[in-house]
């Protein structure tokens, strides 16, 4: 059986120095509740990384869905950052590495 992960890469917008506590505190809140879901398999911050703040990685049932949370994340929302979502297929010892 395929298994099929969602990775979200967040790069910074021209605005994404200006924003707010109340915005980073709607972000937590947001990522609390996706990982209560169970929405999320890993997700952090960058460091180093110029233009791109983090990335969330979904286990959701489509690409679909995950793009759909996407477009939901309060950074995404209030214009402070914009995303990319890549499709990434699980290879781990359950399906031998894709061999």
């Amino acid at each position: 059986m395929e298994k099929w992960l969602y990775v979200m890469t967040i790069k910074k917008s021209k605005t994404y120095n200006k924003m707010t506590k109340a915005v980073v505190e709607k972000h937590v809140e947001n990522l609390r509740q996706l990982d209560a879901d169970g929405k999320i398999e890993l997700c952090g911050p960058f460091k180093g990384y110029p233009g791109v703040a983090g990335m969330v990685i979904f286990k959701t049932q489509s690409y679909e869905e995950a793009d759909a949370l996407c477009k939901l994340e309060p950074l995404v929302v209030g214009g402070f950052a914009t995303y990319t979502l890549a499709a990434l297929q699980v290879a781990d010892k359950e399906n031998n590495y894709l061999l």
